[in-house]
C-alpha cells in the first residue's frame, strides 16, 4: 500500500535485513532475518509485482491483508463487488489497487503463458480464510473473465491456515533498545513474544517447502484451532483493548495487573469455550491460563489502541461468530454482550477520565457518528447491516447489549465491570455445571 514507503525505504537500507527481538520475562534475544530477497511497491509498478507473480520460480503467494482485505459482505458472507476497489479493478485490470486484481491478473498471464497456478495462501485472522479467500478470488475473476474464474476454480488451492504470535508495532524505544542491548542498528526491527504456533491445511497445487521441519503443524483440519484462537486469544484481545483503553491504560501488560480486567477476560473464554471443537492433544484450560500469562508479558509492549484498531471488520470474525453459536446453544452470552457494549462506549471517543480516544477503522465517521448521537441506545449501531448482519434481529442479544451499555453509560465503566463480574461469576458456574 501507499503508506508503506517508508518501510521499503528503510529495508532497502538495510539489505531487506531485519532483526527479530523475542521477548520474554525471563530474556530477550536477537535474531537477524534474511528470507526477504525483493520489497516491490505495487502502487509504484504494477506490472512489476503481477510479473513476479507469474513468473515461473512463483510457487506460493501468502497473504496478510487484514480481516477487512477480504470484500466480504458480513451477514450474508458474500463477495462485495461494488466496492470501489473492486469496481475499479474490473475496469482497470492491467493497473489493480486490489489484492483480487493482482491475483487475477498473475494467474491470466500464467494461464496464458502454459504454467501452472500457484497455491494461495491467506494468514489473516479470518475463520475459514482459505475458503473465504477463495470464494471471494473465483467471485471477482469470473465477474471480469468467466473463463479464467472457471480454470482458477478448477486448479488453484486456498489452503486454511491459523497463525498465533503477538507481535505489537515497533516504537522508537525498542529500535533504540536494539542498539543499546544487542549492538544492532535497525531502523525497523520486529519484537515479539516467544511463543508461536503455524497449523495449516496441507493442500498445494504446486508443492511446499518442508514447513514441518522448522515447527510448522501440517494437518488436514486447521478448523478447531482456527476457531479456538480466534474466539479466545483475538476475542479476548478485544475486549482487553476496548476495558483497558476506557480505563485509562496504554499498554496491554499494565491493563492485565488490574484484576478485574483478568477476571472479564477469564470470563469471556469461559463463556465462549462450550462453542469450540475440540483440539487434539491440547488441554483447553491450560490453554487458556497460557493466553493469560501472554496477555501480561511486561516485556513486549502492544499497545491497547492496537487491538481496537478496525475493530468494525475484527467484532465480526473475533464475535460474533461465538454469538450466534451461544444463542443456537440457549447458553450465556454476558461477556460477549458486554464486550460489544464496551465497544460502543469506547465509540464515544473518550475514556472515563476525559481523555481523547483516536477511533480507527475503516467505517470511523459513521461509527462515532451513531455512538455519539445513540448515547445508552445500542439501536443505531445494532442497525448498521454491513457490520450485524441478522444478529439485531435477535431479541436477547439486544436486550442484553442495552443492559450493559445503560448500565455502563449510568455507572462508568469501572463500576459497571466491578458489578458485572459479581452477577455473572455465579452463572457462569452454574453453565459450566
Amino acid at each position: 500500500m501507499s503508506n508503506d514507503t517508508k518501510k521499503r525505504d528503510i529495508l532497502h537500507d538495510q539489505d531487506c535485513l531485519y532483526t527479530l527481538i523475542e521477548r520474554s520475562p525471563e530474556q530477550d534475544t536477537a535474531r537477524i532475518i534474511g528470507s526477504i530477497t525483493r520489497y516491490l511497491m505495487a502502487p509504484e509498478n504494477p506490472q512489476a509485482v503481477i510479473d513476479v507473480l507469474a513468473g515461473e520460480e512463483c510457487r506460493i503467494v501468502t497473504l496478510t491483508i487484514t480481516e477487512g482485505g477480504y470484500f466480504v459482505i458480513e451477514g450474508t458472507g458474500e463477495f462485495d463487488a461494488q466496492h470501489p476497489t473492486i469496481q475499479h479493478d474490473l475496469q482497470h485490470p492491467d493497473r489493480p489497487k486490489g489484492v483480487y486484481g493482482f491475483l487475477t491478473a498473475a494467474l491470466k498471464q500464467r494461464r496464458d503463458n502454459n504454467l501452472p497456478p500457484f497455491t494461495v495462501l491467506s494468514c489473516d485472522n479470518v475463520q475459514g480464510n482459505g475458503r473465504v479467500l477463495g470464494k471471494m478470488l473465483i467471485a471477482f475473476a469470473k465477474l471480469q473473465s468467466p473463463d479464467l474464474g472457471a480454470w482458477i476454480e478448477r486448479n488453484v488451492a486456498f489452503p486454511n491456515s491459523m497463525v498465533d504470535r503477538i507481535t505489537p508495532a515497533t516504537t522508537p524505544d525498542e529500535i533504540q533498545m536494539v542498539e543499546d542491548k544487542f549492538g544492532i542498528e535497525d531502523a525497523w526491527p520486529v519484537v515479539a513474544e516467544p511463543f508461536n504456533q503455524w497449523v495449516i491445511e496441507d493442500k498445494f497445487c504446486a508443492g511446499r517447502p518442508d514447513w514441518e521441519a522448522v515447527g510448522v503443524q501440517m494437518t488436514d483440519d486447521v478448523h478447531p484451532y482456527e476457531l479456538a484462537k480466534l474466539r479466545l486469544l483475538n476475542a479476548g484481545h478485544s475486549l482487553l483493548g476496548f476495558l483497558g483503553s476506557l480505563l485509562g491504560y496504554t499498554y496491554t501488560s499494565e491493563a492485565m495487573k488490574y484484576e478485574p480486567i483478568r477476571r472479564a477476560i477469564k470470563g469471556l473464554m469461559d463463556e465462549v469455550t462450550p462453542t469450540l471443537s475440540p483440539l487434539p492433544g491440547v488441554d483447553i484450560e491450560e490453554y487458556k491460563q497460557t493466553l493469560i500469562e501472554r496477555f501480561a508479558n511486561p516485556k513486549v509492549s502492544d499497545r491497547l489502541s492496537r487491538l481496537c484498531l478496525n475493530s468494525s471488520d475484527k467484532l465480526p470474525k473475533f464475535i460474533f461468530g461465538s454469538l450466534r453459536d451461544k444463542l443456537k446453544q440457549d447458553g450465556s452470552i454476558d461477556y460477549l454482550s458486554f464486550t460489544i457494549a464496551l465497544w460502543f462506549r469506547y465509540l464515544q471517543g473518550v475514556d472515563e477520565q476525559g481523555k481523547s480516544l483516536s477511533i480507527e477503522d475503516s467505517r470511523a465517521d459513521l461509527l462515532v457518528e451513531r455512538a455519539r448521537i445513540a448515547g445508552s441506545d445500542p439501536q443505531p449501531l445494532l442497525d448498521l447491516e454491513e457490520v450485524f448482519g441478522d444478529l439485531a434481529q435477535s431479541p436477547h442479544f439486544v436486550e442484553t447489549v442495552t443492559k450493559y451499555q445503560g448500565e455502563i453509560d449510568r455507572l462508568g465503566t469501572n463500576v459497571a465491570l466491578l458489578q458485572f463480574l459479581e452477577k455473572t461469576q455465579k452463572s457462569l458456574i452454574l453453565e459450566d455445571k
